[in-house]
Formats: C-alpha cells, structure tokens, sequence
C-alpha cells in the first residue's frame, strides 16, 4: 500500500514524464514581421497556409522530420517552378497530393474563403505579395476570424531578410536552436568566400551579366540590381553589369547595352519550367537535371546578338544556375559556386556540391542531388 507521500511522489512524478511526452501547449505570443508588423500567434503553430509552396525550402530546413505535418494547404507553384523537388517530395510522403492548393495572390486567385475553412495559425506571404494582398484586404478579412498573416521574405532583399525570417519561423516553430543552427551554416559558408577575398586584397574583378530565367520568354534581358542574384555576384567578388542599370531588385537591360559593356562572364539561371512554358528556351536545372540538355538550351541562348560576341562566350566563361536560389534561403551555396566562376584559382578548393550536400545532409529530408549549375567550353 502506498503511503500518501509516496503516492503524491510518483504522481508528480507521472505528471513530469507526461510533459515530457506531450507536445508544448500552444501559447499567444506576439512576433514582429518582415515588414515591421506585430503580429499575435498561437505558437508553437500546428496548422499553416504557405502562401507560396516555395516556401517549403524554409519550412523543410527546420522540420527535417516531418516537413509536412504543419502543412494545411499551399500554393500551387512548387510542381511547376521546382518539379524536380515537388516529385521528390510526392515520391517520400504521397498525401501532399492531397493537400488544398491555393492560387497566387498577385494574380487574383488565392481563395480566401478556402482559407479560412482550414483555420490554420498562420498563413505566410511572401513580401512581394503585400500590394496585391492589401488591394484585396487579405489581413483585414483573416484577422476578422483570428487568424494571422505572416510576412517573409527569401526574394526581394535576401541578404537583408534570410536571417530574420529564418529566427521568426524557428519561434512560431518552436524551433529556434535549428533556426539558429541553420544561421550558423548559412554565415560560415558565405564567410568562407568573403573572408578569403578580403585576405586577397586588390582581386582583378570581372564584370558580370547575370541574365534572369533567360530562355523564360523571347525577350533579352532581365536581371537584377543591387540584390538577389547581382548582391551573390558582388559577395563572391565580381562586379554586377547591372547593378547601375537596375535601382531595384529585378528589370530589364537593353541587348545593346550588354553588347557595349561586353562581360567577362554571363551567368543565366534557369528551372525546369514546362509546367509554365512548356517546350521553352529556359535552362532545365535542378536536382537531377539532364546536364546534356541544359548545356544545349545554354550554348543556344549564346547565340543571341546580345551574347554572340561578348568576351564571355569567347572565352567560355558562360555559365548557368538553378534559378530558385533567388528565392530560397540556401543562397549561399550559388555564392560558392559564383565565386569558382569568378575567381577559379583562389577558390579551386572550395566545393559547392559538398556544401550542399551537407546542408541536405544536416537539415533537409531528401538526399542531395546535383543538377543545380552547367559551364560551357571556350569556343573553338
């Protein structure tokens, strides 16, 4: 027979081991966006809305176990932008065919009716997305039935946001040590580059053409500016063509001017886009890609007037990368590989297919798979 004190010892005792086993009780906490905003959440979250299904690059770095769990419904965007990772994904957990999709804000076509219905925590938008979102008083509308808007962003000022964002979703996670975990990664890579070309001193810095989803469409030449992909460029010791040219993130150059300026280097990037042009001139990269093929659609886009006779193509300094770095937090991974480009001597040990296989390895659910960049040979 128990003695009172021995019965009110293992029923603590019990009651600690329970805690240890459940979840932790969801709590209001209040948690400021990328914009700025104070936003109350009941956290650690248990349902979420991604405003973009790109969004699970994020989402898959901290829940690595089981990237899907929280996952209620999404846009529809990943199979068409990434289908290399969408089939991966299907292929390991099947019931994401299942999943409610959305369509996109900035096109009028995400369901807000549909949204509240699956009364998730938190819906994550994409900063880009915040003109379209505040037109069709998207934050209002949800707020009115208590759930909370997000914002994030990976795409319109990466090298500003990715450390922010990465922190604010840990917290709603309850995850904040993987969070900080990934921050680490993220920052001794990118360090690896830019402490290296600081100890170099005075580097001859080659001039850039960074040429957006080149192949998208019939029109030469987007890029970006002083962000994105032209920030990469300059982090990894070159300078971006556009960078003048361009006062935001992402515009068009003029064949002409790309003539004029004659690069040392093109770089395009490209995703295996047939869910959006199907058949299309764009550089089918990503996990797995036919290397073959995309050096062909490369050499291809070379022979435009805007390209044929730069120093770049010439002296086969012409080189493509997976477009969806642009909008994910593994960034720092292209950096690496931009930096080989740039500078192949000082960087010839450094090996961007290792790091990404480590950050695989560490923090996502599929093995690593290349795919992800193609060079083309001097011409002959």
């Amino acid at each position: 027979m128990l003695t009172k004190r021995a019965f009110l010892r293992a029923f603590a005792a019990a009651g600690v081991l329970a805690a240890a086993i459940l979840p932790a009780a969801a709590e209001k906490i209040t948690v400021t966006d990328i914009i700025g905003r104070k936003v109350e959440v009941e956290a650690p979250v248990r349902k979420i809305i991604l405003g973009e299904g790109r969004q699970m690059y994020f989402v898959a770095a901290l829940d690595k176990d089981d990237p899907f769990k929280r996952v209620v419904g999404w846009r529809d965007d990943l199979g068409k932008a990434d289908p290399e990772n969408y089939k991966a994904y299907l292929a390991r957990y099947p019931q994401i065919a299942k999943l409610p999709t959305f369509g996109g804000m900035k096109e009028g076509a995400f369901d807000v009716e549909q949204a509240i219905a699956l009364k998730p925590d938190v819906l994550f938008m994409n900063i880009e997305a915040k003109v379209a979102s505040d037109e069709a008083k998207l934050v209002e509308k949800l707020a009115s039935v208590g759930i909370p808007v997000v914002y994030v962003d990976f795409r319109e000022k990466p090298f500003e946001h990715t450390e922010p964002s990465m922190r604010l979703i840990g917290k709603l996670f309850g995850k904040e040590q993987v969070a900080e975990d990934f921050i680490k990664y993220r920052a001794e890579q990118i360090a690896l580059v830019t402490d290296r070309l600081a100890k170099a001193g005075d580097l001859k810095r080659p001039l850039v053409m960074v040429e957006r989803a080149g192949g998208y469409s019939d029109d030469c030449c987007m890029s970006f500016g002083n962000e994105n992909f032209g920030k990469m460029v300059e982090f990894a010791g070159g300078r971006n063509l556009a960078t003048p040219l361009i006062p935001g993130t992402f515009g068009t150059i003029n064949p002409e001017r790309i003539v004029a300026d004659n690069p040392d280097i093109v770089i395009v990037t490209g995703s295996s886009w047939d869910g959006y042009v199907p058949g299309g001139n764009w550089v089918g990269l990503g996990a797995g890609a036919d290397m073959t093929e995309a050096r062909r659609k490369l050499a291809n886009l070379m022979k435009r007037p805007a390209f044929a006779q730069t120093a770049a193509v010439k002296n086969g300094r012409v080189h493509g990368i997976w477009h969806q770095f642009y909008n994910s937090p593994y960034q720092f991974v292209a950096i690496q590989q931009i930096a080989k480009w740039q500078h192949p001597e000082l960087f010839k040990d450094v090996d961007p297919d290792a790091t990404m296989k480590v950050l695989h390895e560490r923090f996502l659910p599929l093995p690593y798979e290349p795919g992800l960049w193609v060079s083309l040979e001097a011409a002959k």
